[in-house]
Parts: C-alpha cells; sequence; structure tokens
C-alpha cells in the first residue's frame, strides 16, 4: 500500500528470525517457492515483521515478495471506512478479497509466466489502483494482513499476539487510525474475528 508509515523495532526483527528459522526447518535451503502468512490485530507489526523477514531472506541472496492484505480490500480505505459506518457488520473477512490473495499466491508458487495484476491501495488518495508482477520468481512469498491466517496456499501460519489494546500506540504513531468509539467498536469486532484463527497458526509470536 502506497502511503503507510514503518516503525520498525527489535520485536519486529525478532518475530521475523523466529519466522525464518521455523521456515528453513520445514523447508531447508528453500529449494522451492514457499508462502508464508504474518497475521494479527491492527497495529500489532504484521508489516513491519514482514519487511524484517523479507530482509532476511534477501541476506541469504534468496528473493522475497510481499503481499499486503491492505492491497486486497474491496474498497480504498476511507470509502471502507464509511461503508462500515453505514453498516457496522461489513466488518469483517467479506471486506476482503481473500480468494484473489490467495490465487496471487499460488500463481508466485507456480511461477507461472502470466502477468498478475494485483491491485494497489493509495491510502491518502483513497484510491485502488494497480500494479503487475511479471516474473518476480520469488522464493518465498510473504502474506500479511488480519485475516491472512485463513489463506489455503501457504505453507507457514506465523500469528502476532497482540490484541487493539495492547497496540494503541503503535497505532497512533502509525497514524492509521483515528481515536473514537466507532473505531474501538470496529476493533473489538475483528478482535473478536481473528481470536479464532489463532489457533490454526503455526507460530505465536508473543512480547
Amino acid at each position: 500500500m502506497i502511503g503507510d508509515k514503518l516503525i520498525i523495532t527489535e520485536f519486529h526483527k525478532k518475530s521475523a528470525e523466529i519466522i525464518f528459522n521455523r521456515l528453513t526447518e520445514k523447508h531447508p535451503g528453500l529449494t522451492k517457492p514457499v508462502a508464508v502468512s504474518i497475521a494479527g490485530e491492527s497495529g500489532c507489526g504484521k508489516s513491519e515483521t514482514a519487511h524484517c523477514l523479507a530482509e532476511i531472506i534477501k541476506s541469504k541472496n534468496k528473493k522475497a515478495i510481499i503481499l499486503g492484505q491492505d492491497d486486497y480490500f474491496k474498497l480504498p480505505p476511507k470509502s471502507n471506512h464509511n461503508k462500515r459506518e453505514e453498516d457496522i457488520n461489513w466488518v469483517g473477512t467479506d471486506e476482503v478479497k481473500l480468494e484473489l490473495m490467495d490465487e496471487h499466491i499460488k500463481m508466485l508458487k507456480e511461477r507461472n509466466p502470466a502477468q498478475i495484476h494485483k491491485p494497489l491501495v493509495y491510502y491518502e488518495e483513497n484510491k485502488i489502483g494497480e500494479e503487475i508482477l511479471n516474473s518476480e520468481n520469488p522464493d518465498v512469498i510473504i502474506a500479511e494482513g488480519t485475516y491472512t491466517t485463513l489463506l489455503q496456499n501457504t505453507d507457514l501460519r506465523a500469528f502476532i499476539n497482540r490484541t487493539y489494546i495492547d497496540t494503541k500506540l503503535n497505532r497512533l504513531k502509525r497514524a492509521r487510525d483515528s481515536q473514537s468509539d466507532f473505531i474501538e467498536n470496529v476493533l473489538k469486532i475483528e478482535h473478536r474475528i481473528i481470536s479464532e484463527h489463532k489457533k490454526s497458526a503455526d507460530i505465536i509470536l508473543n512480547d
């Protein structure tokens, strides 16, 4: 997503190391393309951890690509917020094109030569554009986002175990969420949904 801001800490670096070590235990040498999901609540550090993991992979002379769930929302950020205000039941997995994200992961793992037309969100402009992933041939596909534990084409699922209450300060620093009763209600709903996903994770990352 264009316009996102990352604040890297030691937690993200250590979490990335844990994920990489587990990944290489399961797939020594990374001899064929594999996919990792990094899930968790808003502000828990998914994007930062994904960035750190990609850096580790690159340092091992392997190629990584990050797919962010934020790019796969059906509506751009402000429009999605307005839709939630109109109907709070809009909050949840139906907001996201998870099937499309899963399809793109599959194509990247298979090194499908066809061009992948991936959505790309421009946060400030409140619009969804497009980028073409052409001949990327990654060794590791990193899928990060709230609901990415549900993706079917991943080989390792990581879950950052921080709730929206724990991450309030982080969200303020990234200026992603204004503080209001409505936003807190949205985060509570997401918390209830994603709490069920944690049991499907291969790795639980705690502070």
